[in-house]
């Protein structure tokens, strides 16, 4: 494990590997969602205080959601230290971003989708932060062979994994989905005759089957019936992501018009702009 940059190599800076993977991924998904806004020709300026409401709600919620792990609230942090040094939640940031987005857009009135802005971009800064998970987290649940990742006694007692067992690597597992996700909605999905703001409804759906099975290697604690936290949150969740999916289907949805010949529509500053983006 590698809890600072000079862990993992001497010259580096003792800085958190764990938050600096994540301002990498960040940065990233930045970069991804100017070149797509710059491909759909979105200039409709408000669009930024939709990304100020989706980072904001990301941030808040993705420790809030971790915040009454006791029935007992006296066991569980104040919200000041909650937000300072709790558990973050990637499923609670997710749901955090969403509810910003809308609340953003609600505030400005920003009429168009912007989903298809934000998924490839999401999908990318999820792959770069999750491997600041798997350098400095406990790996996964042990494989039963002599595939994984072993821990010494150091590691063990950093992350609260067995020593010299192998472990499931599933933060790994995660990295190649999600990069998976990022080469197919750059490369094909967003060229696809799809209803604005379909393609991210495509990946969270996909995304939260994925993380429901990855779960059962993950080595998070079991809350209940022989699932874990996320699992529960995930069987309520997914069957509204499915019935979307299968209500897109038979409205056709997922093919409409192709977003590059949208009509474009009139941003705040008066400028024409195509925004067939979605949320």
């Amino acid at each position: 494990m590698f809890p600072t940059l000079r862990d993992m190599v001497g010259w580096l800076p003792p800085v958190d590997t764990h938050s600096t993977f994540v301002a990498l991924g960040i940065i990233a998904g930045v970069a991804v969602f100017l070149s797509e806004k710059r491909r759909r020709r979105v200039r409709d300026d408000r669009i930024w205080y939709v990304v100020l409401g989706a980072l904001t709600g990301a941030a808040l919620l993705a420790r809030l959601g971790t915040w009454a792990q006791h029935l007992d609230p006296t066991k569980n942090l104040n919200l000041v230290q909650q937000l300072a040094h709790g558990n973050a939640s990637i499923l609670s940031a997710l749901v955090g971003a969403w509810a910003g987005v809308h609340v953003s857009k609600a505030i400005v009135r920003y009429p168009a989708r912007t989903g298809d802005l934000f998924a490839p971009a999401v999908a990318l800064a999820m792959a770069i932060g999750r491997v600041g998970c798997l350098l400095t987290e406990k790996p996964g649940a042990p494989t039963g062979t002599g595939f994984g990742i072993v821990l010494d006694a150091k590691a063990a007692a950093y992350t609260g994994g067995p020593a010299g067992v192998p472990l499931h690597p599933s933060f790994a597992y995660e990295i190649v989905f999600h990069l998976a996700c990022f080469f197919v909605l750059w490369f094909w999905l967003r060229h696809r005759d799809i209803a604005p703001g379909e393609t991210l409804t495509l990946y969270i759906a996909a995304y939260g089957l994925f993380r429901f099975f990855v779960e059962f290697v993950r080595g998070n604690q079991v809350a209940w019936l022989g699932l874990t936290r996320p699992q529960l949150f995930l069987l309520v969740t997914l069957p509204l992501l499915f019935a979307r999916v299968i209500w897109m289907a038979r409205t056709g949805r997922l093919s409409a018009a192709p977003p590059d010949t949208a009509p474009p529509e009139k941003g705040a500053s008066g400028e024409l702009s195509a925004c067939a983006t979605g949320a």
